[in-house]
């Protein structure tokens, strides 16, 4: 039996979510992890099931676990964060598919440019006081102005993953 999700307005919980990436570098033979720890975010639930919402991620915030490296993708060579300070994925609707799966009709904006982003999240729980949603889906860094690959040795695509923990909104 599918949960059922309240009505109302739901407010990120950052301390419960995480927003992660990877990408293969190096021509295919190190995977590149990182998390970003500045996420936000807030969406509605309508009567008739269908959501809206958005995060918002500090693209500064992205932690590799190496400095130098860090600091080259916050550079203009990747998400210049110093000019696009936020990636932004608004949801334009969101409904209900089959047992647990969420299709979720959005736009993702990475250094000011906007593409449209659909995805298939995992309702994981919701009850009364929380809803968990899981996601992962692909991104082609260069539709986004990250074309920077020296040497060859950046090829395919982006993974991105969140595990995203809604609490009720004050009212």
């Amino acid at each position: 039996m599918p949960v059922t999700v309240e009505t109302g307005l739901w407010q990120l919980d950052p301390t419960a979510s995480a927003v992660a990436l990877r990408h293969k570098t190096m021509w295919g033979l190190v995977t590149v992890k990182g998390t970003f720890a500045g996420v936000t975010g807030r969406g509605e639930v309508a009567a008739d099931g269908t959501a809206t919402g958005s995060l918002a991620i500090d693209a500064a915030s992205l932690d590799t676990r190496n400095k130098k490296r860090d600091d080259h993708l916050r550079s203009a060579d990747f998400f210049d964060a110093a000019n696009h300070p936020e990636i932004t994925f608004a949801v334009r609707g969101a409904v209900r598919g089959a047992s647990d799966a969420v299709d979720v009709d959005g736009q993702l904006t990475v250094r000011g440019i906007s593409r449209p982003q659909k995805i298939t999240a995992k309702l994981v729980s919701a009850d009364a006081d929380g809803l968990t949603l899981e996601a992962e889906f692909t991104v082609d860094r260069n539709e986004f102005g990250m074309g920077w690959n020296q040497g060859g040795m950046i090829r395919g695509l982006t993974t991105v993953t969140g595990t995203l923990r809604f609490t009720r909104a004050a009212a």
